[in-house]
């Protein structure tokens, strides 16, 4: 029986995602054996029903933009690590998501034995996504918020898609309700001198991404 294109890319989605699990841990002196249960239940994390955009997709998306700006990183395996965990509790209908994944990553890292000093920076960054507000100086924070938003500045038809996809994640909330919620969200976006942190994002993708906010707002109302 034949897979349907979509299969193979999730099964191939999936290896890379693994292989690239399990590298970092590696990384960080924690063997395969356990590394590929943690894998698993983060993979069950982000294929629940109600996900359409906070999906393994978005995670392997982010990793790769982490990859595209790592140069200006301090702590990378850090970085990566947040990745992974940022939206692992997610829930609309929470006000807590960022908090809920920020204890469950602590818990699942101090198992595996990571350094103490790593598992609170990976909280720290996880919290950072919050209000995606970060200090001058920190870097780190700055390289993973840019990566987390790199779609606002994607090509419109694919920012489309992610809109849809937001729209189907919020589909328990009325239309008024949401249109009226969104842009206030993308509003205050908007509103920010620059989108993003990192020179080389905000040299690439400011314009496009302020494009892509305009159009969704006019769209909305």
């Amino acid at each position: 029986m034949k897979r349907s294109c979509g299969a193979w890319q999730s099964q191939s989605r999936l290896i890379e995602l693994r292989n690239q699990w399990i590298a970092l841990l590696q990384k960080l002196s924690v063997n395969s054996t356990s590394a590929i249960p943690v894998f698993s239940d983060l993979v069950n994390a982000y294929s629940e029903p109600h996900r359409f955009y906070h999906t393994l997709a978005h995670i392997q998306s982010v990793l790769q933009w982490v990859d595209r700006l790592q140069s200006g990183a301090h702590d990378l395996p850090a970085i990566q690590l947040a990745v992974w965990f940022h939206d692992v509790v997610y829930d609309t209908r929470s006000q807590d998501n960022e908090e809920m994944s920020a204890a469950y990553a602590s818990q699942v890292l101090s198992a595996l034995e990571i350094p103490n000093f790593i598992v609170e920076r990976v909280s720290h960054l996880i919290l950072a996504t919050k209000h995606h507000l970060v200090e001058p100086m920190d870097s780190d924070a700055q390289i993973l918020l840019d990566a987390d938003l790199a779609i606002l500045g994607a090509a419109p038809v694919q920012y489309k898609e992610y809109a849809s996809a937001i729209r189907q994640e919020y589909a328990w909330v009325s239309e008024a309700d949401y249109r009226a919620r969104r842009c206030q969200v993308l509003e205050a976006f908007l509103e920010r001198t620059q989108l993003y942190f990192t020179e080389f994002m905000v040299e690439e993708l400011n314009a496009i991404a302020r494009f892509n906010l305009q159009t969704e707002i006019q769209a909305l109302k």
